[in-house]
This record gives C-alpha cells, structure tokens and sequence, in this order.
C-alpha cells in the first residue's frame, strides 16, 4: 500500500530515527542505574526519547534535581565519547540528501555535542537547522522543541510533518499539533498517523505548495 502526504515542512528525531544509537543508549544507562537498583525493564521504558535529566526524575523522584542535572551533564560526555555500535537507520542518508533546498529540522533531546558525535558516527550530515537540549527549557514529550522548529522552518505546526520513534517523542509531536511519521518496529505502538519499518520506505518529492511524501 501506497501512501501521499503533503506537508509545508519536517521535523526530524534523531536517535532511533535517523541514528540508531540503541546499543549505546541502553548501555550506559543501565550501567547507571544498577547502583540505584532500578530494574532495567523500567530503565529501558523511561529514557528513550527524554532528556536524561527528566529521565533521572522519573525514576528516582525523591532525589534533588541538581543532581540529576549534574549527572545528566556527566552522562551526555560519556555518551558523545561513546559511539560504538553507531550507525545510521536504512535510508536515513539519502532521506536527508532529499531534503535538501525544503524546510526541515532536527528536534533532539541531544546536547548539540552528543548530535553531532552520533550523527557524524552514522556518516550522516547535520542539517542546518537543528533544535537540541540547549534550545529548550522542556524536554519531550512537553512540544516545546516541536514549536520551536516549526517556527525555525517558517511553517506552521499542522503543516509539519514530524519523524519520530518513541512514545515521549509522538506525544510532543501530538500535543504541538502536528502529525508523526512513527519510525522502526516500537513507534507502530504510539499511535503515529503512519508508520515505516525504516527510511528506505519514504521518497520526498516536490511540490507546488510544499513536499509530498510517498510512503511503500
């Protein structure tokens, strides 16, 4: 089945959207996690998409905030330090060559650091427009990030089209008004508008008005 979507403008996550950076990302948080004794199921349910520091409150929510804010520091360095395993989702580098001369960004609760260790690990360019962890004072699933890239693209929110993997990334996108793309096996669960195993299943083309999306 064959799918048409226009839109004035995207949006794009990074990590388990344009990057597949998994392997890292479970890695060291549940390396952080074992001397607080969070059981990893919990671990693994909480950090994908976040902000670590929103993450740290989450499961430890008795603890002051400026710890978590300083520990989010310490673990955003270890992960730009860290990129083994790295590398890009299918189709993730021509998506990207496609996009370019059409309004888009990439909306990251990645320090602008850890974006560009993780992107440049992938092979993957950075596009010109990015809103990461210093642009925003909330990290999803609040839509601030969102709204500060649809302003940044010059577009407005329900004429973006938001790629995105995990539950906090769709729930930003859907409370900023815009609809998802939900990428690779686990997104299907968050109730995106569509749906695609990976980028190799979307082809960008220009139109009148804006893009189209053509989604296999």
């Amino acid at each position: 089945m064959t799918e048409t979507i226009s839109a004035r403008a995207l949006l794009l996550d990074m990590d388990g959207t344009l990057v597949d950076s998994t392997a890292v990302v479970e890695r060291l948080w549940l390396a952080w996690a074992e001397p607080h004794g969070i059981d990893p199921t919990t671990v693994l349910s909480v950090v994908h998409g976040r902000q670590g520091h929103q993450s740290m409150a989450i499961m430890l929510p008795e603890r002051d905030h400026s710890i978590n804010l300083t520990e989010n520091r310490e673990m955003l360095a270890r992960e730009a330090g860290d990129v083994d395993g790295v590398i890009e989702v299918a189709g993730a580098a021509a998506f990207l060559d496609s996009l370019r001369g059409h309004p888009h960004a990439i909306v990251t609760s990645a320090d602008v650091r850890l974006m560009t260790a993780r992107m440049q690990a992938a092979g993957l360019t950075v596009p010109p427009i990015a809103v990461t962890a210093e642009s925003v004072s909330a990290s999803k699933p609040d839509p601030e990030g969102f709204l500060l890239g649809a302003t940044l693209v010059g577009a407005d929110p329900a004429d973006c089209i938001v790629f995105e993997d995990s539950a906090a990334g769709i729930q930003a996108a859907h409370a900023a008004g815009m609809r998802v793309v939900g990428v690779g096996p686990h997104a299907v669960t968050h109730s995106p508008e569509y749906h695609v195993d990976d980028l190799t299943q979307v082809t960008v083309v220009a139109a009148e008005h804006g893009i189209e999306l053509v989604i296999r």
